[in-house]
């Protein structure tokens, strides 16, 4: 099983989500543009921008704690650089 961790961007919010998934990741996407509680419900069209693959829950949960204590937009928009092409 490949756990996710991903940074999904809102144009209507202008901002960015980190998260991360044992789930299929298109699957997940489509459940963040649902109408639901929690920060991505309010509001539809969060797109992937970025997305690592990992073999556990722990080594993808630990990225994105990593990259939720950057709190930089900047260095997130570094990062997203480096995307996979989609």
């Amino acid at each position: 099983m490949n756990y996710y961790m991903y940074i999904l961007f809102s144009a209507i919010k202008n901002s960015y989500y980190i998260g991360f998934t044992g789930d299929d990741l298109d699957e997940r996407i489509r459940k963040h543009n649902t109408n639901h509680k929690g920060y991505t419900g309010h509001h539809q069209g969060w797109e992937l921008k970025y997305y690592e693959t990992f073999n556990s829950k722990i080594e993808a949960l630990k990225r994105e704690k990593q990259i939720k204590n950057w709190k930089s937009r900047k260095l997130i928009e570094k990062l997203i650089g480096f995307a996979h092409p989609d």
